[in-house]
């Protein structure tokens, strides 16, 4: 922005004529001392008064507003003057990429002047009146040098320069979307828009891309492009303009959602937090989200009911008394075999039939098949859920005890025909896998070919 100072003086034509502008003191409205420059060489015809400002540089601006303020005699009220007097006065300018005018140059004319308008008084006064002042705005553009000159043409007005204000428009830094966009002088057109890109303010991530804004003409944004959001573990604040995180909340994903407490069981002691840790002997399950209350493994299941029947085991129990906080609680059954002169219990082998199955169970009730008579097992019946593979130790379960009865004998396998007459035959035979104790006799049935005839011995 440039006003005219009183220790700045401006330049006047001298050649081919000599500018009859003059610089003179005042007072403001305000009785505030100004120095302003006047011209009223009416009386005289062909008026051709030339006055050029210092040098402006441009620094990046394209388009350029000149505020002026001034008075002009209404010319009416000046008696015997010839029909050459004028109420307007004209604008130019000159682009420079150095400070290098002089009196005589560049020549006091349009081209190489470019003329903005002619100016004119919304009022005028006669001298019976004071000075009505006059403001009026113009704008130029587009500039490309690294500085101009404003010059003022008087053809023959009796005017008086109050003021010279030059400035340009500008769109102010601004954040919108949770995106910062730099201050942005407006175009070289008074329609032009001007694109600004835009960075995210700290603690936000892009949501969509390309960010930027439109300055338009008047200094003004528009048709916001793109946007950021608040990064996990921070929330919007200062309306909207800022992401900030306060201790003790947490939140787990980009967005817009605020900040919010820990979930039952955890807890985090900063700020900026996109999760909670779990406290002592509670967990998360890999596929639990971070916004999940964190939980514990169940107690041993209860009430272990077994019922024997010979080699044959059904086992049933009641639901742990404290699932852990979850709804995905399974059993799973340990069988191991016991042998008292050993004094240990192993694992059963592949031959015992637990159905429906022994790990993942969702029902309460197994049986047990092809177990060895008069054996003991014991088995275990664990609760587990989704955190139990978290925790450092093993899962509570209930054992039960239990030792198989008698049973009968596996079948015999084969049957060999050692030797026969007409009335005798020898017979041989293995004994069978499974005894399951000691085998007392063997009964051997035979009956007569096309007759019904039985006979056992």
């Amino acid at each position: 922005m440039l006003r005219r100072s009183p220790v700045t003086t401006w330049t006047l034509a001298v050649f081919p004529f000599s500018s009859k502008w003059e610089e003179v003191s005042g007072y403001d409205d305000a009785m505030n001392p100004i120095r302003t420059y006047q011209v009223c060489n009416v009386r005289e015809m062909n008026q051709n008064n030339w006055l050029r400002s210092n040098f402006i540089p441009r620094k990046d601006v394209l388009r350029v507003y000149v505020e002026m303020k001034f008075t002009v005699r209404d010319c009416n009220s000046i008696p015997n003057i010839p029909g050459s007097c004028k109420e307007t006065f004209n604008l130019f300018y000159y682009e420079s990429d150095s400070d290098s005018a002089t009196a005589t140059s560049p020549f006091w004319m349009e081209n190489p002047y470019v003329k903005v308008d002619t100016i004119a008084p919304d009022e005028s006064f006669s001298m019976l009146e004071s000075g009505r002042v006059n403001t009026k705005v113009r704008s130029f553009g587009p500039l490309s040098k690294a500085g101009f000159y404003l010059a003022f043409q008087d053809l023959g007005a009796c005017m008086s320069l109050i003021s010279v204000r030059v400035f340009y428009k500008k769109c102010s830094t601004t954040i919108a979307n949770f995106a910062v966009f730099p201050e942005t002088a407006t175009g070289a057109e008074a329609t032009s828009l001007v694109i600004a890109p835009g960075v995210c303010v700290p603690n936000a991530l892009e949501v969509s891309v390309p960010l930027k804004l439109y300055c338009n003409g008047d200094g003004e944004w528009m048709v916001p492009v793109g946007a950021c959001t608040c990064a996990a573990g921070f929330e919007p604040a200062v309306k909207d303009t800022q992401c900030q995180g306060d201790p003790g909340t947490f939140k787990s994903r980009q967005g817009e959602d605020f900040c919010s407490s820990c979930p039952p069981n955890s807890r985090t002691s900063s700020g900026a937090s996109n999760i909670c840790s779990c406290r002592s002997g509670y967990y998360r399950a890999d596929n639990d989200s971070p916004d999940s209350a964190c939980t514990s493994v169940p107690s041993a299941p209860r009430s272990v009911i077994s019922s024997v029947n010979e080699t044959s085991l059904l086992l049933e129990w009641s639901e742990p008394r404290d699932s852990g906080g979850r709804d995905d609680l399974l059993y799973n059954i340990i069988c191991k075999k016991c042998l008292p002169e050993h004094g240990a219990c192993t694992r059963c082998d592949d031959n015992v039939d637990i159905s429906p199955r022994h790990l993942g169970l969702t029902q309460r009730r197994v049986a047990v098949r092809n177990l060895q008579a008069h054996t003991q097992y014991s088995f275990e019946i664990q609760a587990v859920n989704g955190v139990s593979n978290k925790s450092p130790y093993p899962p509570h379960f209930s054992a039960v005890n239990i030792t198989t009865n008698q049973a009968a004998p596996s079948a015999v396998p084969t049957v060999h025909l050692m030797g026969a007459t007409a009335s005798t035959m020898s017979l041989s035979w293995l004994p069978p896998e499974k005894p399951n104790g000691i085998i007392l006799d063997y009964e051997i049935k035979y009956r007569e070919k096309k007759t019904d005839r039985r006979f056992t011995f």
